[in-house]
């Protein structure tokens, strides 16, 4: 058989084109009643038998020794099945199937081996390994692109105190000939995370002072949730005015009133960064993407573009070079003027990979590092309640406007008070309008209180979270044993009629898919562990196999308003699908984390492994 078809070759055969003059439906109903029998053996039977079928199909038509394609070797148009049947669509009205057809970038057909054959001729077939299986691709739907390019420059998580966090900057220095010779060279890094280390504590400027190699360099590092910098003493003094107070951040000081190095929120905009140049914002964008295929992601929602990074996507998109979809939310300053009826939406640019219509708008910090806005105090911190990033009056001012000015909407909220505060700007800017026109997100939605677990369902608001953002070591000590019961409430949302779209927020936590897959149906680390014990933390808000597979594949896509083209495989749309090792909707969770990707496919075609 060839590997390649003509286009006459690859027409659908009709009824009437039957030799035996019957028509279509009765001999795929024969073909069908020799795949499945009409008595009903064991399972175990009946997976020997529909084998034998297979194997002897393979056969038949000469495929048992097929190469596997790479992308240059791909068909115009092929059929990949599953010996066992397992290709997930995710598509209700036809769930699970044994082979779909690809022609070109679009999904083309669904069915049994038998009925693929009947209706499509001569396309090759491949069938993936036995155990395997096949899903929609994946997306994740809150993550900082270019942000994780630049972690692999310089990563900070690990070390367990801020004399080992020193130590990593400085062997980087060391590393690097022209960091080492040349201490103007800015150096950036990300991760740190003052809560695992031994002793708790905020770094300062004079811990990397302290250091001969490190000291007098211009050194900014992130930490592990974003929500804080750590900065060397050069440059801090480089910063020409510091307040005494920012609103919606926080400036760490000594006892004396001196700055000590640390900004939080919003106060992390006083710190003067050289912008990375494009041949940097390459670079870093090509590691995330090796990344990112490399684990079966096919489509990004950035949560935070800014002018700069923008541009960059925009002319990634206009030059063809972008091997991934990238949905971005471009960030609103709240002490800048109002642009959502100034900027153009970046709709499907560059073959349908970039699209650029949310707004990111900010309610509040990080519970990490106690920036959350609560109802009531810290637990652990009884002093303060957390704080606002944005005036509310100003949030019901701006959410309206962008709305009306046809952005979706996404707003970051942690703490209880955030969420509730968010919440009640948008049923007061939804009130009369089309919701799912408009599509409005909460980021994280990570502590909820009883009353507002509903308001998802009731609102329309797409809930993004992150499940292996779940806080369940400290998360306790943080808000208390009843507070903590609204962390990461993922079946109270979606009893209430809640959707949910699933992501990592990476460089944050794991880039992989299937962690956060595991942390959604388990609510344990990945060691199988959990405050309460191996069955998992708050167990009874877990999330079913069939909706955590729609949270990273359909209902991402929902979120991104590209549903009429993603999210399942469906006739139509286009052809993106994973190749998973094992069957991730049946093994034992414990063995969930060993399974590996095979092929990442987007447009038909693989950008990593081979089908």
């Amino acid at each position: 058989m060839s590997a390649q078809s003509t286009p006459s070759e690859l027409r659908k055969r009709s009824p009437s084109s039957s030799p035996s003059g019957r028509s279509q439906k009765d001999r795929s109903l024969d073909s069908t009643r020799q795949l499945k029998p009409s008595y009903r053996p064991n399972n175990a039977l009946r997976m020997t038998a529909i084998r034998v079928v297979v194997a002897g199909l393979l056969g038949f038509f000469g495929l048992r020794a097929a190469q596997k394609w790479g992308r240059s070797e791909v068909p115009d148009a092929y059929a990949l099945c599953s010996p066992e049947g397992k290709i997930f669509t995710v598509d209700e009205a036809n769930p699970e199937v044994e082979c779909m057809v690809i022609h070109g970038s679009h999904f083309s057909d669904v069915g049994s081996l038998a009925d693929i054959r009947l209706r499509w001729t001569a396309i090759p077939v491949r069938f993936i390994q036995s155990g395997a299986v096949v899903v929609p691709g994946i997306s994740d739907s809150h993550v900082h692109i270019l942000e994780y390019g630049a972690t692999i420059q310089l990563p900070l998580e690990g070390p367990k105190s801020v004399k080992e966090t020193v130590q990593v900057v400085r062997n980087y220095i060391l590393s690097d000939p022209d960091v080492r010779h040349n201490k103007s060279t800015f150096v950036e890094g990300w991760g740190w995370d003052h809560t695992q280390w031994l002793l708790e504590q905020w770094p300062t400027s004079e811990d990397l002072e302290n250091d001969p190699v490190v000291r007098g360099r211009p050194i900014v590092l992130q930490s592990k949730d974003g929500h804080a910098i750590w900065v060397s003493k050069k440059i801090l003094d480089d910063i020409e005015f510091i307040p005494e107070e920012i609103e919606g951040g926080t400036i760490f000081r000594d006892s004396n009133g001196n700055p000590t190095g640390v900004f939080m929120d919003s106060a992390q905009s006083l710190v003067n960064a050289p912008e990375p140049t494009h041949d940097q914002m390459e670079k870093r964008f090509g590691l995330a993407v090796r990344d990112a295929h490399k684990v079966g992601l096919t489509a990004l929602h950035d949560a935070g573009f800014n002018p700069r990074s923008l541009a960059f996507f925009k002319k990634q998109a206009e030059e063809d070079k972008l091997p991934i979809r990238v949905y971005g939310m471009t960030y609103f300053n709240e002490s800048a003027e109002y642009w959502g009826n100034s900027v153009e939406k970046v709709i499907g640019a560059g073959n349908n990979r970039l699209s650029a219509r949310s707004v990111k708008i900010f309610a509040d910090g990080a519970l990490r590092s106690g920036g959350a806005a609560l109802y009531e105090p810290y637990s652990d911190n009884p002093e303060t309640r957390g704080f606002l990033r944005i005036d509310p009056e100003l949030l019901n001012k701006v959410i309206p406007r962008f709305l009306r000015d046809g952005w979706q909407v996404n707003v970051h909220a942690i703490g209880d008070r955030a969420n509730g505060v968010v919440l009640d700007a948008f049923e007061a800017a939804l009130k009369d309008a089309n919701v799912s026109a408009l599509r409005p997100r909460l980021e994280h939605a990570q502590i909820l209180a009883k009353k507002d677990m509903a308001r998802f369902g009731d609102l329309g608001i797409i809930a993004s979270i992150q499940p292996t953002h779940a806080d369940m070591w400290f998360g306790e000590d943080r808000l208390g044993p009843e507070r903590v019961k609204g962390l990461y409430a993922f079946r109270s949302i979606i009893d209430h009629g809640g959707r949910i779209a699933l992501g990592s927020d990476f460089p944050v936590e794991d880039m992989n898919p299937l962690a956060g897959f595991y942390a959604a149906i388990t609510r344990l680390s990945p060691d199988g562990k959990s405050p309460h014990g191996p069955g998992g933390w708050f167990p009874e808000q877990r999330m079913t196999r069939q909706e955590a597979l729609k949270g990273m594949t359909l209902d991402p896509a929902y979120a991104s308003f590209s549903d009429d083209q993603l999210g399942t495989i469906t006739p139509g749309k286009r052809a993106d699908y994973v190749v998973l090792s094992k069957d991730i909707m049946t093994i034992p969770a414990g063995k969930l984390l060993e399974t590996k990707v095979l092929a990442t496919v987007i447009d038909g075609r693989p950008v990593y492994g081979k089908i």
